[in-house]
């Protein structure tokens, strides 16, 4: 699957799953714009891409003013962009509500929810000016209606939660333009590559790999969303 030529912006892209991402869309021929909360991690992976290629900045998905400073530097750099990964979204553990600080709280939904929403708005002019618009969003199981398997903490859920909201209506009102919305909803999954039977746990490289899948199907196919079984435990 070839890329070439593909603007692709990241965010969360300083390591793990965002990172992963970044550098399959390189790989493949996209010049990809990296974003992260710490600059160096996001500098680590711009890197390691190549110049040329890859473009890092600072984002805090949390902070309106960091979200539309972002904004606002790409709208300097380029005249479009093709692909926007809404990947950034701090993980927020603890079953109980007592589990997390009202700061962290906060935090979690600002991030996943606020940031995605004001980033996707501010982003949306560049987004129209390409051909082949796309907007991925890995959501989580956590936004499942009835989900209740993941430890994370109540808040991640309602984050989680609005996310899935906010990228349904968008893609109800944005397909019109062509602008296909792609949504993930992954369980807790692990990062490294190790087996990846039937019976393994789910692995980044995996959910990167149906997101490369959407996003190369041809301007006809809109894949609305992947849901995935959860492996189960043992009786």
């Amino acid at each position: 699957m070839i890329f070439d030529g593909l603007r692709v912006v990241v965010t969360g892209a300083g390591r793990d799953t965002g990172r992963t991402l970044a550098l399959a869309f390189a790989a493949r021929g996209a010049h990809v714009t990296v974003s992260a909360r710490d600059p160096a991690a996001a500098a680590r992976t711009a890197e390691t891409i190549g110049a040329g290629t890859a473009e890092a900045f600072a984002c805090d998905l949390a902070d309106p003013d960091s979200v539309r400073g972002f904004a606002a530097a790409l709208a300097t750099r380029t005249d479009r962009i093709d692909v926007l990964v809404n990947n950034g979204a701090a993980y927020l553990p603890g079953t109980g509500l007592d589990d997390a600080s009202d700061e962290d709280i906060v935090n979690t939904i600002a991030g996943a929810a606020t940031g995605t929403i004001l980033l996707t708005r501010h982003l949306l002019p560049l987004l129209r000016a390409s051909d082949r618009p796309d907007i991925v969003n890995l959501v989580s199981a956590c936004g499942e209606v009835g989900h209740h398997r993941s430890e994370a903490h109540p808040a991640y859920y309602a984050a989680k939660h609005a996310q899935a909201g906010f990228a349904g209506i968008l893609s109800h009102r944005l397909r019109a333009e062509g602008i296909r919305i792609i949504s993930l909803y992954p369980p807790d999954f692990v990062q490294d590559d190790g087996p990846r039977g039937s019976g393994a746990p789910l692995t980044a490289r995996s959910v990167v790999e149906c997101v490369l899948f959407a996003v190369g199907q041809p301007r006809d196919c809109f894949i609305r969303e992947f849901h995935f079984e959860q492996v189960r435990p043992g009786p």
